[in-house]
């Protein structure tokens, strides 16, 4: 794993090299392994199952369904999403528990799946590892180093690209490939808009309870404006036969919501 590592760190020090889906795959195999250590995430076997369960309904029918796609819940109370690639894709409590109905939480899944497909976090990575290069490859080559507090911020350094703000085209492409992912997954798209909608509302009244995903999300009313189109655009017939909601994703709901309380932070990922 680190010669790979180590090997893509070089290539993208010097010369602008494609990464190939293998190497994509090992790479977001060595992030998972470091969010792991990094990020609480819920252990509870049922709230696990349901959210692979559901996000796998919707990236097996995209155009990289041979990934080996897996989902996971992080334990913060704050609202968060990020894809790490390879198909790798995390959703924060928070964020879930602010979702009322099944279309939302799929929209924010098939938005994060969005970039995955365009290969969004690859680039970013790129970006950030040519950058970055020397911290990169101390991290790979003594990792003794990245377990100390300056790796910490190593690790953050260099997998910055992972979890950096992506520009807005970025975003408008993901939007884009998360109303297809869900409308072909049978899902109404309308969760994507109303979960937006709450979000940009939240950011009125309470900021400081979604500035994770901002920071990350540039979210704007054009955006949604944008997603209505398409809505609006679809014959009615096919919009009403979409699933909004289901019986298991609202026990899944209880499930979170009876959670012990979320952990203090501790080291924070960017």
């Amino acid at each position: 794993m680190r010669r790979v590592i180590v090997a893509v760190a070089l290539c993208l020090s010097t010369v602008a090299c494609a990464v190939s889906q293998q190497e994509e795959r090992q790479m977001g195999e060595e992030y998972a392994t470091q969010i792991a250590q990094q990020l609480p995430l819920v252990a509870d076997a049922e709230i696990n199952r349901y959210i692979n369960v559901l996000g796998d309904s919707i990236a097996r029918l995209t155009s990289r369904a041979d990934l080996d796609w897996r989902f996971y819940v992080v334990d913060a109370k704050d609202v968060n999403a990020f894809a790490v690639p390879g198909g790798f894709i995390y959703v924060n409590r928070g964020l879930i528990e602010r979702t009322r109905t099944m279309d939302e939480l799929a929209g924010v899944l098939g938005h994060e799946i969005g970039h995955v497909v365009r290969r969004h976090t690859v680039e970013q990575m790129q970006q950030a590892q040519k950058a970055n290069i020397g911290v990169t490859l101390g991290c790979v080559l003594m990792p003794a180093v990245c377990n100390s507090g300056v790796g910490n911020a190593a690790i953050n350094i260099a997998g910055g690209a992972l979890f950096a703000k992506f520009s807005r085209t970025d975003e408008i492409e993901a939007d884009i490939e998360g109303f297809n992912n869900v409308v072909r997954a049978r899902i109404s798209p309308k969760g994507l808009v109303s979960m937006f909608e709450r979000l940009i509302e939240e950011r009125k009244s309470r900021p400081a309870g979604v500035e994770a995903w901002f920071a990350t999300h540039p979210l704007e009313e054009d955006r949604i404006a944008g997603l209505q189109a398409r809505i609006n655009a679809m014959p009615a017939a096919q919009l009403n036969s979409l699933n909004r909601d289901s019986p298991n994703y609202q026990s899944f709901k209880r499930r979170i919501n009876s959670l012990p309380p979320s952990p203090a932070p501790r080291t924070q990922l960017r």
